[in-house]
């Protein structure tokens, strides 16, 4: 299998063909449970078991046994005894089911991360399912159905990239990044870079539109590493990102503050992928970013999506320009600008120069060329389902995004300013003082 892999076969069919086999062993491995309504209604906390159901059909068989029990005192006497006896044990068993499932969820923060489930419920910052609603159109109407509230939503989300709105720099930067890369090629991939990239994969967090998890893919590498390295090795050597991994279904998280706000840009967009996608993608950023750091290509002043940096250090860098500019006795301005809907509206044809001004090995300019062509998102709700093409932004939620956005956003940082001007960025955020 790995050698026909390696043989150059086309990339997309040995995708698709991978992926029908591990559905087919997933669909044959796998029970299939719905749960009817009688099921679901019993299971109404997080803590109820089979064991729980079981015992309280016992004590309320019991009890109405006890109940029924007429012109015998000793019966009666019997019946109530062990009616009473299994409603203890009921009662003793759901105490300790409760305190199971409390200590199960405390323990869902870990030393290594503390900023998990407790933290959230104990900041507030917990989050419910929010239905979909009206929302206020540009014209300040409100959307009337479903479709339409999608339709407005979609349209926000992925905004379209109108040629016929391009300037002339523009133009020659889209026809610029058309232009092939004349770099030389980077290594292939190793089986040992694809395991730690599997490995470090969140297994907890839901799967793209395909619906195979990261746990599933885990298991389908320790069987074929040979062979998926194979495949990624493919697509690096012929530039080609997979049409099935380009799909994002999008998912709207509301923001915090605004539960009760109808304008849709209240709304998060996460974009749900494939696994397989992400594995590429992760392969494909950490090689660009190797790239980049190595050759100390980034901008100092950039502090988000960045090793070994944090707010905390971007904070200290304001304070200092600050500072100084005080302890020179001079006013200081500091102007802090937040691109609305930064990922969003992400442009590739920057990001794609920015690649080869960098020198970016060719393959890797070549897979990222794919990456941003023939992208799709989809969302959906109750019976509704929408589906469009996307023409720019990078997916809130995929791997290469933060990558790519400090790739774009370099080209601002490095301008040449005014002597006394200095800026710092923290991703999407930047701040400029004079």
């Amino acid at each position: 299998m790995s050698k026909r892999a390696n043989e150059g076969t086309y990339i997309e069919k040995l995708i698709e063909e991978f992926h029908e086999v591990l559905k087919a062993a997933c669909d044959e491995s796998f029970r299939k449970h719905q749960g009817t309504r009688k099921t679901l209604n019993n299971r109404s906390v997080p803590w109820w078991t089979e064991e729980l159901t079981v015992m309280r059909k016992r004590t309320n068989a019991l009890r109405r046994r006890f109940q029924r029990t007429r012109n015998n005192e000793g019966l009666m006497e019997q019946r109530k005894t062990s009616y009473l006896e299994e409603k203890v044990r009921y009662e003793a068993t759901i105490k300790r089911e409760k305190i199971h499932s409390w200590k199960e969820y405390c323990n869902l923060t870990t030393s290594t991360n503390p900023w998990n489930e407790v933290y959230k419920l104990a900041a507030g910052k917990s989050r419910n399912n929010t239905q979909l609603t009206t929302l206020r159109k540009p014209d300040r109407s409100l959307t009337e159905d479903m479709r339409e509230t999608l339709q407005l939503m979609q349209d926000h989300f992925t905004p379209e990239d109108k040629e016929k709105d391009d300037t002339d720099h523009h133009k020659l930067a889209t026809a610029r990044a058309r232009e092939p890369a004349y770099t030389a090629d980077d290594k292939d991939i190793t089986v040992e870079e694809t395991r730690n990239v599997v490995a470090n994969m969140d297994k907890k967090k839901p799967p793209g539109e395909d619906g195979i998890t990261g746990e599933v893919y885990t298991c389908a590498f320790e069987i074929f590493p040979s062979y998926i390295t194979a495949m990624y090795n493919g697509c690096l050597r012929d530039g080609v990102f997979p049409k099935r991994w380009k799909t994002a279904e999008l998912i709207p998280i509301v923001k915090p503050g605004k539960e009760n706000s109808d304008e849709v840009s209240k709304f998060r967009p996460i974009s749900l992928i494939n696994t397989g996608g992400k594995i590429l993608e992760k392969l494909l950023i950490n090689r660009i970013n190797h790239h980049v750091f190595s050759h100390d290509l980034t901008s100092k002043n950039q502090y988000g999506f960045t090793p070994q940096r944090s707010t905390t250090d971007v904070a200290m860098a304001v304070k200092g320009l600050v500072e100084e500019g005080l302890a020179s006795g001079e006013i200081v301005v500091l102007i802090r600008l937040d691109d609305q809907g930064a990922f969003d509206a992400a442009w590739w044809p920057s990001i794609l120069n920015g690649l080869k001004t960098y020198n970016c090995p060719k393959n890797l300019c070549n897979l990222s060329r794919s990456y941003f062509s023939q992208r799709s998102a989809v969302i959906t709700s109750n019976n509704v389902r929408m589906h469009r093409i996307v023409t720019k932004g990078s997916p809130q939620g995929s791997c290469c995004g933060p990558g790519y956005w400090n790739i774009q956003h370099n080209s601002l940082l490095n301008r040449q300013f005014m002597k006394r001007t200095k800026d710092v960025a923290f991703a999407d955020d930047l701040a400029i003082s004079y």
